[in-house]
């Protein structure tokens, strides 16, 4: 496993993503002390993972949430005191 200082990292981090991504796992060091190690992200089944829309369906966003508090806010800009 390779291991690269973090200025290192910092100067080829798009290579070492590639290279995390094919299965090659890195370390980053400060000083030369290990901090971190950079592995690819996979499910169970070998894909690599999906984020966007994880959630989905597992909530519900009302009809009215552009106007939830709308007076509060309105009278927040406003200067409104209690």
């Amino acid at each position: 496993m390779q291991t690269v200082n973090i200025h290192e990292a910092k100067t080829n981090l798009s290579r070492l993503i590639a290279l995390a991504g094919q299965g090659e796992a890195f370390v980053i060091a400060k000083a030369g002390k290990p901090l971190v190690k950079v592995t690819a992200i996979h499910t169970q089944n070998g894909e690599p993972s999906q984020r966007l829309g994880f959630m989905q369906g597992t909530m519900r966003i009302p009809d009215d949430f552009d106007r939830m508090g709308g007076e509060d806010i309105a009278g927040l800009f406003a200067g409104a005191t209690e």
